[in-house]
C-alpha cells in the first residue's frame, strides 16, 4: 500500500508545489499520473522515491511513514523502488549492459546469470545490437530504453516512471507500456507520469490528475482499485 495523508511540499520556503495531497494506491495497482506542465507531477514522484521529504503530512510505504524514516534507512528502502528519470541518469563510463546490470550487482549478484537476464531484457526493448554501446553513442530514445531496463531489472515493489515514452516513437512507446503492464501483473505497484493521453486511454488504468499542485480526482479506477 502507498498512502499519502494530507501531504504538502515546498522548495526552500517557497509556495507549496503540492497542497494537501491524499490518496491510496493498493499493492499491485497501476496508475497514470497526469496534469499540465508545472502541475507537480515530478515533485510527487520525488516524494515517492524518497528524494524529498514533505513539508507536512505522512507518506506510508512498506508499512511505515517513510517521511519520518532515518536518513540511514533510506538507501535500503530505495532499493525496493525502480525509477525511470526524464534525464536518464545513466553512467557514462559503463556500457548499456553494465548500466542495466548495476542494480543486480549492487544487490550482490554476479556471473553469467546476470548477463543472460540483462541481455534478454535489452533485446526485448529493441537494443540487442547496442549492448556494448556507451551512453554517449546512444540516441535519446535508446538511452530511455536502457534507463527503463535498469529500473525494472530487479522487479521492484514500486515502479515510478517520469515521462518514460517521451523520447521514443509511438510503436516503441506502446511496446514499453506493455513491459510496464507485464511487470505490474507480477505485483509491482506502478505509477507512470505522462502527457500522452492516447496511451492513457489505450491502456485504461486509473488516473491521478494534478492541477496547480492539487489532486483534483482519481478517475478511471477499474475493479474499484485506487481511492482518494
Amino acid at each position: 500500500m502507498v498512502e499519502f495523508r494530507n501531504v504538502s511540499m515546498s522548495y526552500e520556503r517557497g509556495h507549496d508545489v503540492l497542497k494537501d495531497i491524499s490518496f491510496k494506491l493498493p499493492p499491485g495497482s497501476m496508475h497514470f499520473l497526469t496534469g499540465p506542465s508545472g502541475a507537480g507531477k515530478t515533485s510527487l514522484l520525488k516524494l515517492m522515491y524518497l528524494a524529498r521529504r514533505p513539508t507536512r503530512g505522512e507518506i506510508m510505504m512498506f508499512g511505515r511513514d517513510v517521511a519520518k524514516s532515518a536518513r540511514e534507512d533510506l538507501p535500503k528502502l530505495r532499493r525496493r523502488i525502480g525509477v525511470v528519470f526524464q534525464d536518464f541518469r545513466l553512467l557514462d563510463h559503463m556500457t548499456a549492459v553494465e548500466n542495466v546490470a548495476l542494480p543486480l550487482r549492487i544487490a550482490g549478484g554476479s556471473g553469467a546469470h546476470i548477463n543472460e537476464h540483462v541481455e534478454e531484457l535489452l533485446a526485448w526493448v529493441g537494443l540487442k545490437d547496442k549492448m556494448t554501446a556507451y551512453p554517449s553513442t546512444l540516441s535519446g530514445g535508446e538511452k530511455q530504453r536502457v534507463a527503463i531496463a535498469r529500473a525494472v531489472i530487479r522487479r521492484p515493489d514500486i515502479l515510478l516512471a517520469d515521462e518514460p515514452t517521451g523520447n521514443v516513437d509511438p510503436e516503441m512507446a506502446e511496446r514499453l507500456m506493455y513491459l510496464f503492464v507485464e511487470l505490474n501483473k507480477l505485483g509491482t505497484t506502478t505509477v507512470i507520469a505522462t502527457h500522452d493521453n492516447g496511451l492513457v486511454e489505450k491502456f485504461g488504468s486509473a488516473r491521478l490528475h494534478l492541477v496547480s499542485g492539487k489532486l483534483l480526482h482519481l478517475e478511471g479506477t477499474p475493479n474499484g482499485e485506487g481511492s482518494i
